[in-house]
C-alpha cells in the first residue's frame, strides 16, 4: 500500500512479482471493479459507465513506471486541476 499520489509505484512491484504489465493494470481496472460488485458502473471505457480514467506520457504495458506520474485525471468526465 502507498500513500495517496504515490500509489502509481505499486505497478511496478506486481510487475516486479510476476504479473504482466496487462495484468497490473487490470487488477486496478476491471478487476477491482468486479470485486466491488460495480463492473457495470467503472473499470472500464465504455459508454454509460463513469468516465474516470488517467492519462500518462508513455505506454503502460511497456513499461508501468509511466503510472508513477500521471498528466492529468478525469473524474466522471471532467479533468480535475
Amino acid at each position: 500500500m502507498f500513500e495517496h499520489g504515490r500509489n502509481g509505484g505499486e505497478f511496478a512491484l506486481l510487475v516486479a512479482n510476476g504479473l504482466t504489465p496487462r495484468e497490473a493494470l487490470a487488477s486496478a481496472t476491471t478487476v477491482a471493479a468486479k470485486a466491488l460488485s460495480m463492473e457495470q458502473e467503472i473499470g472500464r471505457i465504455a459508454p454509460g459507465l463513469s468516465a474516470d480514467m488517467i492519462a500518462v506520457s508513455g505506454d503502460p504495458l511497456t513499461d508501468v513506471r509511466v503510472l508513477e506520474k500521471v498528466d492529468w485525471v478525469m473524474a466522471r468526465g471532467r479533468i480535475a486541476d
